[in-house]
């Protein structure tokens, strides 16, 4: 199973053109992935710089025929057309979906910054060896104050799906094709994207940090395929307008420690400007 994650800036590059289309490319250059999981994907939103208010989730899932999209928005407001406008995240899977959930993370309030809600989307999916959680997500970029309430949300989510991966008493009970049948939430899972701290962060410590119980810790995948290495940078690699310093990493690939040993590769594309950041990879072992 290949998986990879990308905030892609509106399909912006480094150009300053936004081209959906060069995002897709440029990932099967990468690998022939299963799941692409991609941050700050606009619908309708013509006044960030280069776009022309397209609808980039239909722009890229056209392109790929094969994956089915599931879409999380956490922003939603008017475009003055009748239309909408959102700016969120999108999973493409080309393994089944089971089930999706549009998590928004808590945004208090902040007198110093404004910043924008923020979202984690949950997919379930069946992956080679069962049933799999991939969440991606963008955490706050401004406000240390909501990153930080973002991540204690991030792990009350996913101690809540590890209790789910149980059966209810009365799942068997119910209409098996009806909303309150039982589906899998498991406990197994990946957590990916932006999340705007630094690997030497507490906040990044923080996610990692052990779970009371049989719930499952989340692990670096960086970390577990380079061990002893510093991470490859994932921001600031090409974009100095926005970027002026060195480039540092915020991108990170969390997994639940049952799936340490499935790791064969953690890559970054450090080559490409499609984005103001770039793109990483993850390659899991099926058997």
């Amino acid at each position: 199973m290949q998986l990879i994650t990308w905030n892609v800036q509106w399909c912006r590059g480094c150009d300053k053109r936004v081209d959906p289309g060069r995002i897709v490319r440029v990932c099967r250059e990468m690998a022939d992935f299963d799941v692409l999981c991609l941050q700050e994907v606009a619908v309708n939103f013509s006044a960030l710089d280069g776009s022309a208010g397209e609808d980039q989730v239909t722009a890229i899932s056209g392109v790929m025929p094969a994956y089915v999209p599931v879409y999380g928005s956490g922003l939603d407001v008017p475009a003055g057309d009748g239309r909408r406008r959102y700016f969120g995240n999108v999973i493409l899977s080309r393994y089944p979906i089971r089930r999706a959930f549009r998590h928004l993370l808590p945004w208090p309030f902040d007198p110093a910054y404004t910043g924008m809600q923020r979202v984690a989307l949950e997919t379930v999916i069946d992956a080679p060896w069962g049933p799999l959680r991939v969440t991606t997500t963008h955490l706050e970029y401004y406000s240390p104050l909501q990153r930080a309430a973002q991540v204690e949300r991030l792990r009350e989510l996913h101690a809540e799906a590890s209790a789910r991966a149980v059966k209810s008493k009365d799942s068997d009970e119910r209409e098996s094709r009806g909303p309150f049948a039982w589906q899998p939430r498991p406990a197994s899972a990946l957590l990916v994207g932006d999340f705007n701290v630094k690997p030497e962060d507490p906040l990044h410590s923080r996610l990692q940090a052990p779970y009371p119980g049989a719930v499952p810790a989340l692990r670096d995948a960086w970390q577990i395929a380079h061990p002893g290495e510093v991470h490859e940078p994932t921001v600031g690699v090409y974009d100095k307008e926005q970027w002026p310093g060195d480039p540092f990493t915020c991108d990170f690939i969390f997994v639940t420690e049952d799936l340490g040993d499935r790791i064969e590769q953690v890559t970054v594309n450090s080559k490409t400007q499609a984005s103001d950041h770039q793109p990483v990879l993850i390659r899991l072992r099926d058997d």
